[in-house]
């Protein structure tokens, strides 16, 4: 996007991070007109408050038509940057994603800069003070004994050393080595210090491994797409433990040997450095790392030094996906169908999705990898649209875990008792355990209960916030709300009745975990959920720990289930399966389906057989049982029927309008207004509306939701249905502050 060239730049247009699809008028000072450029970071008033936007283009004059004075205008408060911040590729990239998702542009802009650059409170490189020893002490020059062991320490030390380590080490203060200083023999420097995410990464030693035949044609076509200079789009579809990671890692080193950048997502933090320590290997220098869990500093530091060329690899969660890189040539999405992809929050976007288009706008080649590939994107591959390539076979020739359902209805029949985990479950993890190997159970819920019940009025605990039953954590002894993080003190009796019978119904992984040790005393547990993995580099240390074999069962929600390679495990385990086959979301049953493949790729993956055990009181679902016998197809295949004839993507393009507000009839007004805008601008009756109606969850943090959902198979004439109805809705008093727009929502809750 080459800059404007106006003799007159007197107003500037400012992409804000406010819900509004629009951008704001402001005018530059005399002096700043030569030096502002589109990109750069502004400080404006925004209403009663100060807010950093960013420069989206100049105009010279204000347009007679739009009813706008120069007296109406304001001036920026600050000019932040002199140089452009946000490259030319990035603001076109996040101006296609606002208008894509139908969202703010400098919300997404805002979302794609590390926190700390976004706004105008920068962080500040790190520095550190160092000394140095620059002469020759003259043997005639009169010292303290301070002063000789400050420069004993400098010359034992190489002649140099941090200005801290030489206070601790010589045991003196600041004043001889300043004295010293003044005398010129010694002297001071500050010098930048990289704050390194990776450096426990570094210096790991990867095998080299020999491609199998399936890996190297799958690799040749990616690396011939990447020679042309010319957009283009894989699915690489493996099953798990096939090898797609070396054959990301070899496509990458053929990009960079081109010239050529590469980033690849990962959907989970967890994830990053199981992948970064591979990359290291072989990249060294060149990779940089991007999450929210890296401190404030960290983000900043590795962000500069992808935008200043000194890092050409880069890997992180969705966020990555606008990292600074020139001359991108590939981009790689592992797990391509995980909904982590997709951000929950203002701005709406998905990653993968995204980072497609970035790799159309850049020329570059893009690698969708997973071993169950999202609805969407298989049929892609079906049309036309993506290449497909196929991994079918494990590294080795290992064979694929074998999976068995328990019905859990004939262990009630055979116990009487509604038990946690069944005999089969605890006979195989006794086994498994006495031949040496690890198990891994899966339970995707946190907790001890789902919720609390009383027997005799038949009341629930609920939040006080949300509408949702508080979940019994009984390690902290609280009921916690997972929406809101409301919490309060288990009571002893019903608090609307004070009936001392309480109900604990259903389990969490805490209830799971206090079963397995009642179970197996000897036995070394260790249990990750986000209860359980709250400081930093906690859950790095307990699957690094697993991977030595110094744990022998590993318990957890989804955060196992994905991406790891523990040679040593021979059994999953899965608890509860049913729970996400019955939430209200016309994805359950693909969700349900993928989980199961991914947890079941952990068994097995050495050289020793697995094995994966599924409880289940359904096992005659559909989803179950294509995924105990890894039948992608044929989950395929009866799955698009169902979305056909529903209306449901791919067939369909969905729209959801959420609209939130403290106050019921207030969001219920802005909803009917809404709709009514709405069926005016589907005059050709090309799309189907759905609601005002509450949502799944009608309350979180003390906020009512009305939820409208549109189907359409045209996406061009929902798009133009959409900003039709919103600009009439808003003309009629409809406060488009409250509407949350989600283009391609992966969830209608």
């Amino acid at each position: 996007m080459p800059q404007p060239v106006l003799k007159d730049k007197r107003y500037i247009e400012v992409a804000l991070p406010v819900p509004l699809q629009k951008l704001f008028t402001y005018r530059l000072p005399a002096g700043l007109s030569d030096i502002a450029r589109i990109g750069s970071r502004v400080e404006v008033s925004f209403g009663k408050r100060n807010i950093t936007g960013y420069i989206a283009g100049f105009r010279g004059d204000i347009d007679p038509a739009s009813q706008l004075r120069d007296s109406d205008i304001k001036d920026i408060s600050q000019l932040l940057d002199e140089d452009p911040l946000v490259s030319d590729e990035i603001l076109e990239l996040t101006r296609w994603a606002a208008d894509y998702y139908a969202t703010s542009w400098g919300e997404m802009l805002k979302a794609s800069l590390p926190a700390g650059i976004s706004s105008s409170n920068r962080v500040r490189p790190k520095r550190r003070k160092s000394v140095r020893l620059i002469t020759n002490v003259d043997p005639g020059l009169k010292l303290t004994d301070q002063q000789e062991r400050i420069i004993e320490h400098l010359k034992s030390s190489g002649g140099e050393m941090l200005f801290t380590d030489l206070l601790e080490r010589a045991s003196v203060g600041a004043s001889p080595i300043n004295t010293l200083v003044k005398r010129g023999v010694l002297e001071i420097s500050i010098q930048e210090v990289r704050r390194d995410p990776l450096s426990k990464s570094r210096n790991e030693v990867v095998d080299a491994i020999k491609l199998t035949e399936p890996q190297t044609a799958a690799l040749a076509e990616i690396v011939e797409a990447g020679k042309t200079g010319e957009y283009s789009a894989f699915l690489l579809h493996g099953v798990t433990g096939s090898g797609k990671t070396e054959v990301y890692m070899r496509a990458m080193q053929a990009a960079l040997f081109n010239g050529r950048s590469s980033i690849m997502l990962v959907p989970e933090i967890a994830l990053t450095p199981v992948f970064s320590k591979r990359l290291l290997a072989v990249f060294g220098d060149e990779v940089a790392i991007l999450h929210s869990n890296l401190s404030t500093g960290e983000r900043y530091d590795e962000w500069r030094r992808i935008r200043n060329g000194e890092a050409r690899v880069v890997i992180g969660t969705r966020s990555a996906v606008f990292a600074p890189l020139g001359d991108l040539g590939l981009l790689i999405v592992d797990e391509e169908h995980d909904t982590s992809y997709r951000q929950n929050e203002m701005p709406y976007y998905h990653g993968r999705d995204v980072a497609v288009m970035r790799a159309r706008k850049a020329s570059a080649v893009i690698v969708l990898g997973s071993a169950t590939p999202s609805l969407e994107t298989f049929d892609n591959a079906h049309s036309g649209k993506y290449h497909y390539l196929r991994l079918p076979d494990r590294i080795g020739d290992r064979p694929m875990a074998k999976a068995e359902l328990i019905d859990m209805r004939d262990v009630f029949k055979r116990t009487g008792k509604d038990v946690v985990l069944s005999p089969q479950l605890l006979k195989a993890i006794q086994e498994t355990h006495a031949k040496g190997e690890q198990s891994m159970v899966l339970l995707n819920r946190r907790g001890f209960s789902t919720f609390v019940l009383c027997r005799s009025c038949g009341e629930s605990l609920r939040c006080k916030n949300c509408d949702i039953t508080l979940t019994y954590h009984r390690r902290d002894g609280h009921l916690i709300c997972h929406y809101c993080n409301y919490s309060v003190q288990t009571p002893s009796a019903c608090p609307f009745c004070e009936s001392e019978f309480l109900y604990f119904v259903g389990q969490g992984t805490e209830q799971v975990e206090e079963v397995l040790r009642k179970h197996f005393p000897s036995l070394k547990i260790a249990r990750v959920d986000r209860d359980s993995m709250k400081r930093k580099g906690d859950l790095a240390k307990t699957l690094n720990a697993f991977d030595r074999g110094e744990i022998d069962l590993l318990l957890g929600t989804q955060m196992i289930a994905k991406g790891h390679d523990f040679h040593n495990v021979t059994l999953v385990g899965v608890v509860s399966v049913d729970t996400g086959l019955g939430l209200p979301d016309f994805r359950a049953a693909e969700r349900t389906f993928q989980l199961l493949t991914q947890v079941a790729g952990r068994a097995g993956r050495g050289s020793l057989p697995g094995s994966v055990l599924i409880q289940t009181y359904y096992p005659e679902h559909y989803a179950l049982r294509h995924a105990v016998n890894q039948d992608f197809d044929g989950f395929y295949t009866e799955e698009m029927k169902y979305r056909h004839r529903l209306g449901y993507p791919p067939y369909f393009v969905l729209a959801s309008f959420m609209l939130v507000h403290r106050d019921l009839e207030y969001a219920l007004k802005n909803a009917r207004i809404l709709r009514d805008s709405l069926d005016r601008a589907n005059g050709d009756k090309v799309s189907r509306i759905l609601g005002p109606a509450q949502a799944s969850i009608s309350r979180i943090k003390n906020q009512y939701r009305q939820q409208i959902i549109i189907k359409c198979e045209n996406r061009r004439a929902l798009r133009t249905m959409i900003d039709t109805a919103l600009a009439e809705a808003e003309a009629r008093g409809c406060d488009r502050r409250i509407i949350q727009v989600e283009i391609d929502p992966v969830n209608l809750m």
